[in-house]
């Protein structure tokens, strides 16, 4: 039987569960529960399996954060492949790596995220090109994420620069608007891009939404960062009431420090799912 496809599999989850809501698994040994301190990466494994288990009602997709894994050490990989395998293979995985590098590198940070992990999704940087993207839009049935307008204070440093159209407009637009338009061109051609941009930065949100109205986007920056919600959604939704994913991870895997933490994570999953239904609309 074929394996389905990024795309397939989110459809399925976020019909399932009428949700929008990704669940990221970013986390951090010195901010487990009260009864996972001092457990090592061991407790961290058992944190996020926990963690699943409790948010997955809620949840259509989870996004691991291989930096929190990579930061272990040589054991890092081998706990991240433990976490992976807590996810039901039908719901879909994004990789946050950010990769970004010339072909032949990306095509090894491909193999890696894709082959060895067998993530579903990944996010990629676009400062390189096409030529280091296009290793991981190579797997067809797999995602690439390109960031975008990012959710964090400085994003503005470069994504906002005005820039003029290779095609000679006279019109200058921000740089991450370029992005955007560039993305999807490859989207034309590839048909597995998608977009990262920040709830922290709704207008900016809306108006890459504008010029990209089909593409998926992968929306973080509620919760910790300050992103409001219901400005989000109303943002990024496509016209069909969906077309993206709210990322949220700190506000869910840290909602209590004590015993009920699993428990405490998977309601504050099922509150942000009901705000996100409420905001679209359904």
């Amino acid at each position: 039987m074929r394996e389905l496809g990024f795309l397939e599999k989110w459809q399925q989850a976020s019909s399932e569960r009428q949700s929008l809501l990704c669940v990221g698994l970013d986390p951090e040994l010195d901010r487990l529960p009260a009864p996972l301190r001092g457990g090592g990466p061991e407790a961290l494994v058992r944190f996020c399996r926990e963690i699943v288990e409790a948010t997955l009602p809620y949840a259509c997709a989870y996004k691991p954060n291989l930096a929190f894994f990579e930061a272990l050490g040589p054991q890092g990989w081998s706990l991240l492949r433990e976490v992976l395998a807590a996810i039901p293979p039908q719901v879909p995985v994004i990789a946050d790596a950010k990769r970004g590098d010339i072909g032949h590198t990306a095509r090894a940070y491909a193999t890696a995220i894709f082959e060895q992990l067998g993530c579903d999704a990944v996010t990629v940087q676009p400062y390189l090109g096409y030529d280091g993207v296009q290793p991981f839009l190579a797997y067809r049935e797999k995602l690439a994420f390109v960031l975008c307008r990012t959710s964090n204070p400085g994003a503005g440093d470069f994504q906002d620069l005005l820039v003029q159209s290779a095609s000679g407009e006279a019109q200058a637009r921000p740089l991450y608007l370029a992005v955007a338009e560039r993305v999807r061109q490859w989207q034309e051609r590839h048909g597995n891009c998608g977009l990262v941009a920040g709830a922290t930065y709704p207008r900016e949100l809306a108006a890459i939404r504008e010029r990209c109205p089909t593409l998926p986007l992968l929306v973080p920056g509620v919760g910790a960062q300050g992103g409001e919600l219901e400005a989000a959604v109303r943002a990024g939704l496509d016209e069909h009431g969906g077309g993206m994913l709210i990322a949220v991870s700190r506000a869910i895997l840290y909602a209590d420090g004590g015993s009920d933490y699993a428990l405490a994570a998977g309601e504050a999953a099922r509150r942000l799912r009901a705000a996100i239904n409420q905001a679209r609309g359904s």
